[in-house]
């Protein structure tokens, strides 16, 4: 089963409901958002950013798909560094009704086939707060591993936190 696509301009309606409708339980996972981010214009604006980023090659793009095909969900392979580095960093979210269910890890598979194979990158990362234990154990069922921890990484909630931070090595690309 597909459990993600490359984002669409026409994804902004469902995309505003799932962040409105999961703000409070999505709230302690990730930054302060400016009111308008929680709009259908906010929406269109960032998937219009996020697909500007998409043709200059440093992000990909995704929505998360449940099982009939609905839109639950982000995520995107976000600061690709090309060169010598080689990596990106992956990063998502799911809406509450949709958790439990194995799709945050499905999700994370398929963004790892996709940096691994088709974006031919070396290094996929991630980082959590100590807390989200959900992601991590997404992250570590996807064969990424613990490699450190970055005090104060990212303002997350309105502050800076120290984060847990996970890698995973395309094996395939040691030999190319």
């Amino acid at each position: 089963m597909i459990t993600t696509r490359l984002l669409e301009p026409g994804d902004a309606a469902v995309l505003a409901d799932l962040v409105v409708g999961n703000r409070d339980f999505l709230a302690p996972w990730e930054p302060l958002r400016p009111e308008s981010y929680f709009t259908h214009d906010g929406q269109a604006e960032a998937i219009a950013e996020a697909l500007e980023r998409c043709e200059g090659g440093t992000q990909v793009p995704h929505v998360i798909l449940d099982e009939a095909g609905t839109v639950v969900g982000r995520i995107n392979l976000n600061n690709v560094v090309r060169g010598a580095f080689q990596s990106a960093s992956v990063g998502y979210w799911l809406a509450q009704e949709a958790g439990g269910r194995g799709l945050a890890t499905a999700a994370v598979a398929e963004m790892v086939t996709v940096g691994f194979q088709e974006e031919h990158l070396h290094r996929l990362e991630a980082g959590t707060i100590p807390e989200n234990v959900r992601s991590q154990a997404v992250l570590l069922r996807n064969g990424f591993e613990q490699y450190g921890c970055a005090p104060r990484y990212l303002s997350i909630a309105g502050r800076w936190q120290d984060h847990l931070l996970f890698q995973r090595l395309n094996e395939e690309s040691y030999n190319s």
